[in-house]
């Protein structure tokens, strides 16, 4: 896909990974709106952003029936359609599962997996009228690999990439394509909380970084972007190949892993 003049809705944008390709959208020529539910960061952001290009904000709350309405009549009426869908609005609490409270189960599951299902099924029609559409789900390396204390996490996740590889085949031939984006530990907000650091395999990248290769994935038609280099893809095959030495590895640093992430929370 050529980026040129294409009108794109980030959710989660006044941040993080979304506030990083809304920037390198906006340097390909495309006009953006971001969402998300600080009015306050939102307007922030987008002043930041208009330097760089055509950017307008919502308020609104995508986990919500009427934050999804809301989302798809202001993008309507800002950009007069839409050609790409970034559902990149997320959230996290990690930790035991015993240890994790239904209200927080719950959170992860409507804001991870529910909303960005919903808020594409509201799109799709959009999308499908612009002839090139695009889906984006930024999910996460945990949904290929799973680390203990992130059950409920990477469970949404790991649900959210099948979602899109099941609604891309959906799609297919119908002017709508989806792309799945998988990052590591990036340096955003949502890990400020996180002690974890690369003695425990949490190497961050910048948040540009992602925003880059989700870039190159576009113009290329990917259907995903896999970051973390060749040690992730070390770790994909031995947890295809070999789960149990995986489990060792987990094993030996649960302790420490334990300790790092009980306090790792953004929802």
């Amino acid at each position: 896909m050529n980026l040129q003049g294409k009108q794109v809705l980030i959710t989660g944008g006044s941040s993080g990974i979304g506030y990083a390709i809304a920037e390198a959208v906006l340097a390909k020529g495309s006009n953006v709106v971001i969402t998300g539910r600080r009015h306050d960061v939102l307007r922030e952001a987008a002043e930041r952003l208009r330097q760089g290009g055509r950017v307008e904000y919502v308020a609104a709350d995508v986990s919500t029936e009427e934050g999804r309405k809301t989302t798809l009549e202001f993008t309507l009426r800002a950009l007069g359609g839409l050609d790409v869908l970034v559902n990149n609005a997320g959230g996290v609490r990690a930790g035991r599962l015993e240890d994790t409270s239904e209200a927080e189960i719950r959170a992860m599951i409507e804001v991870d997996l529910v909303a960005p299902i919903l808020l594409t099924r509201a799109m799709l029609p959009v999308l499908r009228a612009s002839g090139d559409g695009l889906v984006i789900n930024v999910t996460s390396g945990i949904a290929l690999v799973a680390a203990p204390f992130y059950a409920t996490y990477a469970g949404v996740k790991a649900g959210l990439a099948k979602f899109g590889e099941s609604l891309r085949r959906e799609q297919k031939g119908e002017g709508v394509h989806v792309m799945t984006v998988y990052p590591g530990a990036t340096d955003t907000p949502m890990m400020r909380s996180s002690r974890a650091g690369p003695e425990l395999g949490f190497v961050r990248e910048p948040a540009s970084a992602v925003a880059a290769a989700v870039i190159e994935g576009i113009e290329q038609n990917a259907f995903e972007v896999i970051r973390g280099g060749e040690a992730r893809a070390k770790m994909i095959a031995l947890n295809r190949d070999d789960p149990a030495a995986l489990d060792k590895r987990f094993l030996d640093l649960k302790p420490a892993l334990a300790e790092a992430v009980r306090d790792h929370s953004a929802l």
